[in-house]
């Protein structure tokens, strides 16, 4: 897939607000200061679509990019955030869990995962509860160039092992770093074939 057109759509703080359902959608979510911003802004190949912040928690509602003018990418709240009040946090959580359980244009939630740290609790609990509610996932590791990524090369195999205590077959992932451009073209061509996949049943219906 080629990106040829990316633009910001709006912040939107409820579902019952969010755009038409009249487009496939997928969700980048993950835990906070996980290197969402700089993933997305690197697979659309403009620097500053999505703000990036040194401050973790910063995405508070749910922001839509029209991309192609064909499919949006939606950008989700992060989880697991300690220091965001804990009323916002249960807010966000509630948005979140709406959007990705009621919204029915929505193809696919990528699950973003910080190659740079251990397994972390929060992260399988959040792909067991997508599980649990039947919400297509994929897995995005993020930040494979960086260094603590390097002294962390069994972050992979690491991972599975926790994965798999609750799953029998592990989902499909990409390894990506938004520096070297790496996982770009594996996750286009992923969303491309869902969106192909989308429109032949569309013109199907009709």
């Amino acid at each position: 897939m080629i990106i040829k057109t990316a633009k910001f759509v709006g912040s939107y703080p409820s579902l019952k607000l969010c755009p038409p359902e009249d487009r496939p959608e997928y969700a980048f979510i993950g835990r906070s200061n996980v290197g969402k911003s700089s993933l997305i802004n690197m697979i659309v190949n403009i620097n500053n679509l999505a703000h990036t912040s040194s401050q973790p928690g910063k995405t508070q509602t749910i922001n839509y990019f029209d991309i192609n003018n064909k499919w949006h990418l939606v950008d989700l709240p992060g989880y697991g955030f300690a220091k965001t009040p804990k009323n916002i946090r249960q807010n966000w959580g509630k948005m979140v869990d709406e959007y990705l359980v009621d919204r029915m244009n929505m193809q696919c939630a990528f699950l973003l995962i910080d190659s740079c740290v251990p397994p972390q609790d929060v992260d399988i609990d959040f792909a067991n509860w997508l599980g649990e509610n039947q919400i297509p996932f994929v897995i995005v590791f993020t930040k494979s160039d960086k260094k603590k990524a390097k002294q962390n090369k069994g972050f992979l195999s690491q991972f599975k092992k926790e994965f798999l205590q609750y799953w029998e077959v592990f989902p499909t992932y990409f390894i990506s770093s938004a520096n070297k451009k790496e996982g770009k073209e594996p996750i286009l061509d992923f969303i491309d074939n869902i969106n192909y996949q989308y429109f032949e049943q569309m013109k199907a219906k009709k």
